[in-house]
């Protein structure tokens, strides 16, 4: 399966897929259609698929007018159906959808947003999580908890290390930067931040990144490490506690 990104906004990703063996082409989070019927007509694709991982308007705002000109099928969430206009094929966790020859598991993430997923392409090892987990961070807990988040990251956690993600948007450096003052003395932690800071100023994405490289330096999928335990004053804590406590830092982070 091909991916491409295609950026919008300030730093939202959209992504473009190609199922080579039957040419379907798909789309996540077509915030906005115009750079995917730009990217589309680049390539010479026709529009068959659109997911969505959740309603936000700058991840589904060109969901609308891509599926009036394609025809093509928009799937997300059942427990989204009232706020995804246009919804064609509404899943709960654990269904699957296929796409060409590949097939995606849904998997319900909430804590971003209450009806957020992700989709899995087990066959293709990518991972299309949105706003609930990005590179070295996750997304702000805007409609859940931190037990439903800390959940949602714990079923991400347990995918393959070789998983490519793909996340909504480039807040990489950001993160990277917020990471290493929670968890200061993790030398895989201190490299990444390094490669990310150097890939930033090359103009490039940091976007794929593995699961694997994310489960050794994100502080947000290691609230249940010692050492991330003891950095933030909480040695021995509820995971759940110690997310949140992580979380709320990132909130007031100018950095």
């Amino acid at each position: 399966m091909e991916v491409h990104l295609v950026p919008a906004f300030a730093d939202n990703y959209i992504y473009l897929l190609r199922d080579a063996a039957t040419g379907k082409v798909g789309v996540v989070d077509p915030g906005d259609a115009a750079p995917v019927k730009a990217a589309l007509r680049e390539r010479g694709w026709s529009l068959t698929h659109i997911f969505a991982t959740h309603h936000h308007d700058d991840h589904i705002g060109g969901c609308t007018e891509l599926k009036a000109e394609s025809g093509a099928t928009l799937i997300g969430a059942r427990a989204d159906s009232h706020r995804i206009p246009g919804l064609d094929i509404a899943l709960d966790d654990g269904d699957s959808v296929t796409f060409g020859g590949e097939t995606a598991e849904i998997l319900s993430v909430p804590g971003h947003t209450r009806g957020h997923v992700a989709f899995w392409f087990a066959g293709a090892k990518a991972l299309f999580c949105g706003d609930t987990l990005f590179a070295l961070g996750c997304g702000r807990l805007f409609e859940g908890t931190p037990e439903e988040m800390w959940g949602s990251l714990t079923a991400l956690r347990r995918l393959p290390d070789d998983t490519a993600v793909y996340c909504g948007h480039e807040y990489t450096l950001s993160n990277a930067r917020f990471a290493v003052t929670v968890d200061p003395d993790n030398p895989d932690l201190r490299r990444r931040a390094e490669a990310i800071a150097a890939a930033r100023e090359r103009g490039e994405p940091t976007i794929p990144f593995t699961l694997g490289e994310d489960k050794r330096t994100n502080p947000f999928l290691r609230a249940d490490d010692p050492g991330v335990q003891a950095a933030v004053g909480l040695p021995g804590a509820d995971p759940v506690r110690v997310f949140a406590e992580i979380r709320s830092r990132k909130d007031h982070f100018r950095g």
